[in-house]
């Protein structure tokens, strides 16, 4: 009788085995997340480094008071219709930004769901204590 229990557990581990997920989908740990990023950092990456792409996810009228040099319009309210229009390239570096950190945090996780891979939120532009400028 246990050489039967015994068996019959072993069948039940092979197929409990059997029927695990081995799709090539990255472990929860490999896959793409939010990174933060420091003004600071930010700065010094963008004087030396060459591809990165600034997202400011405010409005239209704030983006037009002033905003980072070089800076891609992209509101919060349009990333899902238009990120992969504006910002097709989804392996490329972005950080991400607003005024206080908050629609960027937002934005940033919703661009990572999105499949983009290289994503830094930037908190906001009234950290920034760099060039800023106004106009489109």
């Amino acid at each position: 009788m246990k050489k039967c229990i015994i068996v019959i557990l072993l069948v039940l581990c092979m197929v409990v085995a059997g029927c695990a997920n081995t799709t090539d989908k990255p472990a929860a740990s490999e896959a793409a997340t939010v990174n933060k990023i420091t003004a600071e950092e930010a700065k010094a990456r963008l004087d030396n480094e060459t591809g990165i792409i600034l997202v400011d996810v405010r409005t239209e009228d704030e983006y037009n008071v002033e905003h980072i040099p070089d800076a891609v319009l992209l509101p919060l309210d349009n990333i899902a219709d238009d990120a992969e229009a504006m910002i097709p390239a989804k392996e490329a570096i972005y950080f991400v930004y607003c005024r206080s950190g908050n629609r960027s945090a937002t934005a940033s996780a919703q661009l990572v769901e999105m499949g983009y891979e290289n994503i830094y939120d930037l908190g906001g532009i009234k950290d920034w204590p760099y060039e800023k400028i106004s106009g489109q």
